[in-house]
């Protein structure tokens, strides 16, 4: 495993993370399926351990994944040790059966000492503000907490997870006010819309953490002849039939046949494409189980520059599937 500094900061991250969304479980508010369906804990646990042991030091959770019961697993697994670099996000909550998102200071210091007790933590490594928007922001209220929560010594660094499809807005306004440390941003071959921001972030010092590089799953080329998800996957209203259909067509006739010159299985194809664009720090695959750590972690390399600049250049190929996904949600 190799690392890399996280912006400005102290902290040395593996270049693969842990994203725990998944082994949050199965978790509905109302009718709308937040988690990846059901989950078996014991399988989750022996996923983080093995994470740990290849050399993984990132674990990024939620206190929205599971309701909580991602950052439980974190604390009980993870939090032992203390060389590992944790970080959580708030601002999402259910209240009756209804997701609403709470940016006030009272909700941010509530939620932050509940996050420290189901981690096991005295502090969050890296605190991020779950897809603020610019209302937020400007209101100040949010970045006022969480410089507090800072000053107390319950949160080391804190930034901000950016909206999945327009980005610029909240990422820029940090930036010109010189406020957080960090950036969590969705960067892959198919969405690759944060590539400005990437850039002016990583120029200002920021951090950069990049999700979903599998795009749901659609990058490890699994979903090839349909897919069939299980109840309370929120997968089964954003990769429909069609979405699935036209990302296999462009990734049949422009990706995978260069992964099979590099002898690369589609999913290090996938991931060393995203560590190939210097200015991310850590990306963070979804896992759920042993098999992905490796998965995950196998034969990654940094692509040469033409070939990167090539699946850069596939933007206008893209763009009919990304903004298909943007309305789906």
């Amino acid at each position: 495993m190799k690392y890399r500094r996280f912006g400005k900061t102290e902290l040395m991250v593996s270049e693969i993370g842990f994203g725990a969304w998944a082994i949050g479980g199965n978790a509905i508010v109302g009718n709308i399926p937040i988690g990846w369906g059901d989950t078996d804990d014991k399988e989750s646990e022996v996923a983080l351990s093995a994470a740990l042991e290849v050399g993984i030091n990132f674990f990024d959770t939620a206190d929205f994944y599971g309701l909580g019961h991602s950052e439980e697993l974190i604390g009980k697994i993870i939090s032992p040790n203390r060389d590992a670099i944790i970080a959580t996000k708030v601002g999402h909550r259910d209240i009756d059966g209804k997701i609403v998102l709470d940016y006030s200071a009272k909700y941010i210091k509530a939620a932050c000492e509940k996050s420290l007790k189901r981690l096991k933590r005295e502090a969050i490594d890296y605190y991020q503000l779950h897809s603020a928007r610019m209302e937020h922001l400007e209101q100040g209220e949010c970045i006022q907490a969480m410089e507090e929560l800072k000053k107390e010594g319950k949160v080391r660094y804190w930034g901000l997870s950016l909206n999945t499809f327009h980005p610029e807005p909240e990422a820029n306004f940090l930036i010109k006010n010189n406020y957080g440390d960090g950036f969590q941003l969705v960067f892959n071959l198919i969405n690759q819309r944060a590539t400005d921001v990437m850039k002016s972030a990583s120029r200002a010092g920021y951090g950069l953490i990049a999700r979903m590089p599998l795009q749901f799953g659609l990058l490890t080329g699994k979903f090839d002849n349909g897919a069939n998800f299980k109840t309370g996957d929120h997968r089964t209203f954003r990769l429909t039939p069609d979405v699935i259909e036209k990302s296999r067509r462009i990734l049949h006739e422009n990706v995978w046949c260069k992964a099979d010159e590099l002898q690369l299985s589609k999913t290090s194809m996938a991931l060393s494409y995203v560590l190939s664009h210097p200015e991310i720090s850590v990306v963070i695959p979804g896992i759920r189980n042993v098999r992905q750590v490796y998965e995950n972690t196998a034969d990654l390399r940094l692509l040469e520059t033409d070939l990167v600049n090539e699946l850069d250049n596939l933007k206008s190929e893209w763009r009919s599937v990304v903004e298909m996904m943007e309305k789906l949600g």
